[in-house]
């Protein structure tokens, strides 16, 4: 037993014997060894009432511990409308938020009625929030509705990059939506092969979709816009764009776009070496 258990019990023993020693029982007198036992008890009262005073209760060991856990209910938010987790680096504002929001309830108001509910117009939302928005449709596959932003992008902020295109084309190829591919690729007014990676992606997304019309209208576009007369392109695009028409059957024209494009890359890179 601890010692400050014994002091505290001691202390409990000696008031109540003290007490019983001054306040006798009716009919039973006191004996002189209870006097005298009560008069030492009382010299020593002081002693065990501040050793009792220095006694931390808290130190005893309870029979029922009190558990410190905490019960919690745990509160989990989950996705609205289906989206996924936010990936490192996407961040979307409240507008492009609220507008996606918009585009996918009159989506399903058309499917629900038989009547066709007109998209929502986008005029308002400035260029980062139309790229955002429209990246996040094709993540979640809503190629339709991101067809109709890139038209809004397209018209408010002309011309738009080639990879928007690509990402569009390549959406659509993935859902299986090719008769889509051909219109969008007929609304692309000219293709400039600044960027490279991104013309290689739509050639390549064109072709992996099976659309023969379209990989010969984007030929058509680039010869339009001086490549192989005035500008040149990187034989990885002349060989990915020549093996594709090969690929549909056209084999002249594969060797025209051998010939001329190839040709000014090859003289190009010549002189190059020799400067």
């Amino acid at each position: 037993m601890p010692a400050q258990v014994r002091i505290l019990l001691s202390t409990i023993f000696c008031s109540f014997t003290v007490n019983y020693s001054i306040v006798p029982l009716k009919g039973k007198p006191k004996s002189k060894t209870l006097l005298s036992f009560s008069l030492w008890l009382s010299q020593k009262l002081p002693i065990f009432m501040a050793a009792s005073l220095r006694f931390n209760p808290t130190s005893i060991p309870s029979l029922y511990p009190i558990s410190t856990y905490k019960s919690f209910t745990p509160v989990r938010c989950g996705p609205r409308d289906n989206r996924g987790p936010l990936v490192k680096g996407r961040i979307l504002s409240t507008e492009a938020i609220q507008a996606i929001q918009s585009l996918k309830r009159a989506q399903r108001n058309s499917s629900s009625t038989a009547t066709v509910t007109p998209l929502p117009s986008l005029y308002r939302l400035i260029k980062s929030d139309l790229l955002a928005a429209l990246r996040e449709l094709l993540r979640q596959d809503q190629c339709a509705l991101a067809v109709h932003v890139l038209s809004t992008v397209r018209s408010e902020y002309p011309p738009p990059d080639l990879s928007l295109y690509a990402d569009v084309v390549v959406a659509l190829a993935r859902n299986h939506l090719k008769d889509e591919i051909d219109g969008l690729i007929e609304e692309i007014g000219s293709i400039e092969c600044d960027d490279e990676k991104a013309l290689v992606r739509l050639i390549k997304g064109v072709i992996g979709a099976g659309r023969k019309e379209s990989t010969v209208r984007i030929c058509g576009l680039m010869k339009e816009n001086g490549v192989g007369s005035r500008k040149r392109v990187g034989e990885y695009v002349v060989k990915v764009l020549s093996k594709g028409l090969r690929r549909f059957g056209e084999v002249d024209l594969a060797l025209e776009v051998e010939r001329e494009f190839g040709e000014l890359s090859r003289v190009n890179s010549d002189k190059l070496t020799i400067y």
